[in-house]
Parts: C-alpha cells; structure tokens; sequence
C-alpha cells in the first residue's frame, strides 16, 4: 500500500487544483494590479506637467491627452476619432493653413522618425492663436515594430511677442535716430545768427525742446507724453519763485508720439519769442497756457500773454512762426494769432492721438496760414516724421 502523499496525488488528478496554480494566479493579479498602479500614476504625472503632451496610435488617432493639451488647444479631443493633433486649426508660421495630416506629428508617424525644430500656429475655436514647437516622437514596441507615438507642445507665444516687440522696438530706434539727424540739419538751416553765441544759444533751445520731448515719451516707452509735463518742462525757468510768470491750466492729457514733439517745438518757440519780444521780456508780463478737450480726440491750447510789451502783427513771417506753423501742420492741427495791445495770444488745435504720417496734403505750394511752402520746407523736415 502506498503512501498517503501519493494516494491524494493520484485522487487529486492532473485537472484538479493545486497550491502552485493558485499561486500564479495571485501573482498575476497582483502584477495586472501594479501595472494598472503605473498607468495612473504616470497620468496623474503627466497632467501634472504644464507642457501640453499626447498620445496617438499607429494610425495617429488620438489615444490619451493630459491637461495642458486642452488648456493650449481650446478644446477637448476625442479619443479615437480625433487624427493627429489635439488642436482645432493648424497655421504655418508664415500664416498659411497647415492640415492636419500635413502636421509635424503625422511626418512623425509616416516617416517613423522624430520631428523638431518645427514651429507651428494653433487657432483655438473662440478665434485665439497659439505659437507652439512640437516634439513629435514615434514609440515602438520591443520588436521595433511602430505602435504610435507621443508628442508634446511647447507654448511660445509669449517669446514671439517679446521677439516682435523688440524687432518694433529696434525698427523705431533707427526710425528716431534718423528723425534726430534730420532735425538737426534742418535747425541749422533755419537759424539765424549775427554771433557764434547767439547761434549756439538759439540752436541749443531747440534742441534741448525736443531732447524734453524725447526724455518723456522715453519714461512712457514712446506709447506718449502728458501734456501737462511738457507745457511745465518748456517753461520752467518762469514757474518758480513768489511770483510766477507763468500760469498753466488744464488737466493731464496724454499726447501722441508726433503731436507731442511737434507741440514741444511750437511751446519752444512761442516761449522763445515771448522771451525776446513779448510778455516774458519784460518784468510785469505774464503768460497763461491752458487747454481743453473741445472733440473726443481733439485738443484746444491756447497761449496768452498779457502786461508786457503791445503786441502788432509782424509784416513777415520769422523764422520762429514758420517752424510754429509747420509744426502745426504737420500735426494735422490748426493756428490761429490774435495779436492785441494787450499781447499776443494763439490757439492752437490739434488732435490727441493722430500722428503726422496721415497728413492730408495741402494745396500745391501753400502751407497753413497762407505761409508759402517754399519758405518753410526747412522747417517742415525738421518735425516731418517725428
């Protein structure tokens, strides 16, 4: 008679369960549960991640797309039927239609290879676009055989408007610099001296009118200048002490690029003729600048002088008026004198935001005020531009 461990052997039978079968059961179980463990986990990671990264089988259809991917596409693909891309629209960087079948990550999967340097534009269903760089990879399984891949979106929207504000920003600087030598060469036409002192003296005044100008537009980053400070910059020699010989109203009012250097030119030489001529030349003159805002984009200066010297209409226009009007018109603006024994006094209208570049025409050979063009094309090219 055998032994009891071979007879349960042999009533057991080799279909009946044993210990070991039991035991590859479990640790199946148990692999399939880390497995399922792994997948979650790298999910949770990738949508943890702020880059935009999917996934598509060998066919490009979309299998898995984290977080980021629906935040940079606008929308939410569908798995299994969306081919490609997660995005809605595709675009070239040139501006051209980019199709999706014609995308970096379908080179990828066509061609078996990895895809960079590569930019792209995404247009989202509201209308917004996205600058990206994918890094399109195709992923093989363990006999090389291609099983899809997997590709990630880099946002660079923010780098292409930095890049396009400093090519702007580099375009306006040789554009300001070229103005600056012109406006130079056109003050030296225009001055006129019977000394050395008296030119340099003259010609440093316009400068230093524009440099104002310039410094504060500069502050602002050449999006404007307010009003008020370039009124309070040209005439500051005359606002201090107990008796200031200037009064200045009106409320803070950004300006334009162009009209506010066009503007610094014209408070330049009125101040300057006032000084030599009118109110500021004498001890009891004053002068009052205010403005007001008499359209929704149209501004109204006026300029008085009183208790100085009685002012007349000059016979001939000076220098100092022909570089007010061609400033004046170069704003698209309007001049109108009142000369009066009390002083003199002008208004001047001109717009808040235009710039001078849309300048209609005049007629052939005549400027604002019937001021020859002929006489004043010095002095137009010295604001023309700025």
């Amino acid at each position: 008679m055998g032994s009891t461990t071979e007879q349960s052997a042999v009533e057991a039978g080799p279909d009946s369960p044993s210990e070991p079968r039991f035991g590859n059961v479990t640790h199946l179980e148990a692999a399939e549960a880390r497995f399922h463990d792994r997948e979650a986990r790298y999910r949770e990671l990738l949508n943890a991640l702020p880059a935009a990264i999917y996934t598509t089988d060998a066919a490009g259809r979309i299998t898995f797309y984290n977080d980021a991917a629906v935040a940079l596409a606008g929308r939410r693909p569908v798995l299994g039927t969306d081919e490609w891309c997660v995005t809605w629209r595709l675009f070239k960087p040139d501006g051209s239609p980019l199709p999706h079948d014609q995308c970096p990550m379908a080179v990828a999967l066509k061609e078996g290879r990895a895809v960079r340097g590569e930019e792209a534009i995404a247009e989202r269903p509201d209308g917004s676009r996205v600058w990206f760089v994918p890094y399109p990879t195709p992923l093989r399984d363990e006999t090389g055989a291609l099983v899809g891949a997997v590709n990630m979106l880099v946002d660079i929207t923010h780098r292409k408007q930095a890049e396009e504000r400093q090519m702007l920003l580099a375009n306006e600087v040789n554009h300001r610099a070229n103005n600056i030598l012109a406006v130079v060469q056109a003050a030296l036409r225009l001055t006129q001296a019977s000394t050395v002192e008296e030119f340099r003296r003259v010609m440093e005044g316009r400068i230093d009118a524009l440099a104002h100008a310039h410094n504060l537009l500069a502050q602002s980053r050449w999006t404007g200048a307010d009003l008020h400070r370039l009124v309070g910059e040209e005439l500051k020699p005359y606002l201090g002490g107990d008796q200031p010989r200037v009064r200045i109203d009106g409320d803070p009012t950004p300006l334009s690029p162009a009209v506010a250097q066009c503007l610094a030119m014209i408070l330049h030489e009125l101040a300057t003729n006032a000084a030599k001529h009118g109110a500021l030349s004498s001890p009891a003159g004053r002068v009052c600048v205010d403005w007001r805002t008499v359209a929704p984009d149209r501004l109204a200066l006026r300029w008085a002088e009183t208790d100085g010297p009685p002012a007349a209409a000059p016979a001939s226009a000076g220098v100092g008026t022909k570089v007010v009007r061609a400033a004046v018109a170069q704003a698209a603006g309007d001049i109108r004198f009142d000369w009066t024994p009390a002083g003199m006094a002008c208004e001047i209208q001109v717009p808040l935001s235009r710039g001078v570049e849309g300048r209609p025409r005049l007629s052939p050979g005549v400027a604002e005020g019937g001021v020859p063009e002929s006489d004043i094309g010095a002095a137009r090219a010295s604001v023309a531009g700025l």
